[in-house]
Formats: structure tokens, C-alpha cells, sequence
């Protein structure tokens, strides 16, 4: 039985409808989050992506950028600061700002780094 996934930027809802999982990483690692899983709130963290199982087999790879995860009895809400589906990723671009982030320590930069590398994870490309 699936369960209802919606998935929100602060600028414009992503992606909604009926989901078997939802993978993500947060604050306390790694979860996947099936039908009939506990309630719960978890921030997510930067760098990495949401993906999301579609009931027909179809798989969602989004870059999210800072938010959380939450877990409903009814569903789960995915509610980030900023979110790109994979197909809107332009790949080139997401290197050349991965190369540009470089290894700085400071805060733009480490931002600028982890929004490149949930790009490129999201368009499955390896970093």
C-alpha cells in the first residue's frame, strides 16, 4: 500500500503522489521511510538528495538544499529551503561550482559545495 509523498521548495512544490519510500539523509544518518513508519521530524542534511520510489517502479533523485523530513501517519512531507529535480540539473554547471568551492572553511563557500554535490548526486553522477 503507498503512502502520499509531497515534496516543497519555498519556491514551488516538486513533486507529489503516491510513493512505496522515501530515502533521505538527515542530521541522525541515512533512513528510509516505507508505508506505516513511525512519525517523526528530521532536518536534513546539506549535500545530498531525497529520493523518492514511485509506486509505478519510477525512481525521483531531487537535490535538496537545507529543510526536513516529516513523517505523518498519512504521509511524508518533505519541506526544503531549495530543491531541483534531477532533470533540471545542468551537470557542467554543478561541476564547475565544485571545483570553484575548492576546500574553503567558510560558511558561503561550504554551502556552495554541499548545493553542487546533492546536484550532481541527484543526476547521478559520481563525487
Amino acid at each position: 500500500m503507498p503512502m502520499q509523498v509531497e515534496l516543497v521548495s519555498v519556491e514551488r512544490p516538486i513533486w507529489s503522489g503516491e510513493a512505496n519510500a522515501v530515502y533521505a539523509r538527515t542530521s541522525e544518518g541515512e533512513i528510509g521511510i516505507l508505508p506505516g513508519h513511525s512519525p517523526l521530524l528530521g532536518a536534513l542534511t546539506p549535500g545530498w538528495t531525497v529520493r523518492i520510489q514511485q509506486s509505478d517502479g519510477v525512481e525521483q533523485r531531487i537535490a535538496v538544499h537545507g529543510g526536513f523530513l516529516s513523517v505523518r501517519p498519512d504521509g511524508v512531507s518533505v519541506l526544503a529551503e531549495m530543491a531541483e529535480s534531477a532533470d533540471e540539473i545542468d551537470v557542467a554547471r554543478a561541476r564547475q561550482a565544485l571545483e570553484a568551492a575548492g576546500n574553503g572553511t567558510d560558511e558561503e563557500t561550504i554551502a556552495a559545495r554541499d548545493r553542487a554535490l546533492a546536484r550532481l548526486r541527484a543526476a547521478g553522477e559520481q563525487v
